[in-house]
């Protein structure tokens, strides 16, 4: 029966968002039942992605690549993929009217990550951000606000700014393997194997700038979605404030975590404001 078949496609979505991260499976855990499962189901199609051009290092990248879009063309084309993450993806796009537009955008800038080592000016930059995370938050906002097109439409730019703020935390904590694995350079602007203070506080606060556009998104949330964005949210403001405090010397040579600890102790604050309606 394709419900099945379906029910173990969600479950595969699920299992592998809660294999790839911890820290956005638990955020996910905090958004409402009726909207959980499709969120697992955008973050499965996603790491997928970017999994092939990020890690399968033994393998052709560009031919996977091409295999894993030729699929999803027939999976959103025909409303199935015997590829579980796929099928999941392609049921979440039809039942909230993804544009393709979107998926496609995603598509061409992790397609880059096969080839494209740096980015030199500030416009090719924000094209690899909209694609590689923007459109990725407006996925999640068509599921949160449920088909509502005054309020998608209300909510779009907070959400760009929010997916905007997340990668770039990301690209700072993750500059040792994006620059020595992959040899890969996002900011532009900035000498990498030379990253000053005045450099990384310039990038900082173009991620603050970010994060209160993305915020002030949160707040106008509708509730299913609030306490779910807002866990995530908070995460990340804490490893962007780990990272304003480590020495740009050693975010060169270390991956910044927030320890298992912390993440618990921002769970429990974010549960505590959202109950007493402090959002």
């Amino acid at each position: 029966m394709k419900s099945l078949f379906d029910k173990i496609s969600f479950d595969c979505s699920k299992n592998v968002t809660k294999s790839y991260s911890t820290s956005f499976s638990a955020a996910v855990k905090m958004l409402a039942p009726s909207i959980r499962q499709d969120i697992y189901n955008v973050y499965g199609f996603v790491r997928c992605a970017d999994e092939i051009v990020d890690t399968f290092h033994d393998y052709d990248k560009a031919v996977l690549f091409e295999m894993f879009e030729k699929d999803l063309e027939t999976a959103l084309q025909n409303k199935i993929s015997l590829n579980p993450v796929l099928n999941s993806f392609q049921h979440t796009v039809h039942k909230y009217a993804i544009p393709q537009t979107m998926i496609t955008a995603f598509m061409n800038s992790m397609k880059l990550d096969l080839h494209k080592k740096e980015y030199n000016t500030i416009d090719e930059f924000n094209d690899y951000i909209y694609g590689s995370a923007d459109v990725v938050g407006l996925m999640c906002l068509k599921v949160f606000v449920n088909g509502d097109v005054n309020k998608f439409s209300e909510l779009e730019h907070s959400a760009m700014r929010l997916g905007s703020a997340f990668q770039k935390v990301n690209f700072l904590r993750d500059l040792k393997t994006d620059y020595e694995d992959l040899n890969r350079t996002y900011f532009p602007n900035t000498d990498l194997s030379r990253l000053d203070e005045h450099s990384k506080d310039a990038i900082i606060k173009e991620i603050e700038a970010d994060f209160e556009a993305g915020f002030q998104g949160i707040l106008k949330l509708p509730l299913e979605a609030k306490f779910g964005v807002y866990t995530a949210y908070i995460y990340y403001k804490k490893l962007l404030s780990k990272l304003k405090k480590t020495p740009s010397i050693e975010i060169k040579n270390t991956r910044i975590r927030v320890p298992d600890y912390q993440k618990f102790g921002i769970l429990a604050k974010c549960y505590v404001n959202y109950r007493l309606n402090l959002l």
